[in-house]
C-alpha cells in the first residue's frame, strides 16, 4: 500500500512542489488549501495525470476544528497517514515590531505554529507506534529567517519559526522511539508567491545578490530536500533543521 501523505498549503510554491515529487515518489498524496481551490485542483490534476492518487482537503490550519474535518476526510479517503508536511504558513506586509497589531501576532502564530502543532497532535495519532500505527515522518517548514531575524520587516514571521524550529527539536525526541522521525527545513529566498502576498512581489530577485550562490532558490530544490527527509534515505535523521539557502 502506497504511504499517504498530507502537505499543509499544498496549492502553491513549496507545498505544491512538493505534492508533486511525492506523488511522482509513490506517495498518495493529500493537498491541503485554504481558499484557492483552483490551485489545488490543478496540483491533483497534474498528479493524477501522471499516474498518481491524489485529494484535496480544505481547511484553514487556524481553525482546530477545519484541522479535525481534514483528518477525518483524509482517513475516510486515503487511509492511515503515515507523512505530515507542515507547510502552510503566512507573511503579512513589512513593519517594524512597534507597528505591529495584536491581530497580526495572532494570526501570524494561530496559522505558523499553532497550526502545525495542531497537525502533528493529529499525525502523531495515526503514525505513534505506541497508539497503533506503522510509523511515519514529519517534516515542518521553517525559513532561515528563524536564525536571521526578520529585522525592520518581518521579526514576528521570523519568531513564528524560531518556535518552528524548537519545536521540531523538542517534538524529534518525544517521538523518537514511536518510529515517528521529525525534521525541518529552512528555506532561504526562494521564488513562490509568499512575496507577492507580504506586498514585495520582486523580493526574492530584490535579495538574490546577497546570497552566496547569487540567485534564489527554487520551489522545486526545497521540495527535494523535503522528500529526502520523508523518505527511509533519511532513517537515521531526525531533530535536524537543514538549510536550503543558497549558503546564505
Amino acid at each position: 500500500m502506497n504511504p499517504t501523505l498530507l502537505i499543509t498549503g499544498g496549492s502553491r510554491g513549496i507545498g505544491a512542489a512538493t505534492a508533486l515529487l511525492a506523488a511522482q515518489r509513490g506517495y498518495a498524496v493529500a493537498v491541503n488549501y485554504t481558499a484557492n481551490s483552483l490551485a489545488a485542483d490543478e496540483v491533483v490534476r497534474q498528479i493524477r495525470a501522471q499516474g498518481g492518487n491524489a485529494i484535496t482537503v480544505q481547511a484553514d490550519v487556524g481553525d482546530e476544528a477545519q484541522v479535525m474535518a481534514m483528518f477525518r476526510k483524509i482517513d475516510a479517503k486515503l487511509g492511515r497517514l503515515t507523512a505530515l508536511v507542515n507547510n502552510a504558513g503566512v507573511v503579512d506586509v513589512a513593519a517594524r515590531v512597534d507597528e505591529m497589531s495584536v491581530a497580526r501576532l495572532k494570526r501570524m502564530f494561530d496559522i505558523n505554529v499553532v497550526g502545525s502543532f495542531v497537525c502533528a497532535r493529529e499525525a502523531v495519532k495515526r503514525m505513534s507506534t505506541r497508539l497503533g500505527g506503522s510509523g511515519g515522518a514529519i517534516v515542518n517548514v521553517s525559513s532561515a529567517a528563524a536564525r536571521l531575524g526578520g529585522a525592520g520587516q518581518y521579526v514576528d514571521y521570523a519568531a513564528s519559526k524560531g518556535a518552528i524550529d524548537t519545536f521540531t527539536i523538542g517534538f524529534a525526541k518525544e517521538v523518537a522511539l514511536e518510529g515517528i522521525r521529525v525534521n525541518a527545513v529552512r528555506p532561504g529566498i526562494i521564488e513562490t508567491d509568499i512575496h507577492a502576498s507580504g506586498g514585495q512581489p520582486d523580493r526574492a530577485r530584490q535579495m538574490a545578490p546577497q546570497v552566496p550562490m547569487q540567485r534564489a532558490g527554487s520551489a522545486e530544490e526545497v521540495a527535494q530536500a523535503i522528500v529526502w527527509l520523508l523518505s527511509n534515505d533519511a532513517s537515521y535523521t531526525t531533530g535536524t533543521l537543514l538549510d536550503v539557502t543558497g549558503g546564505r
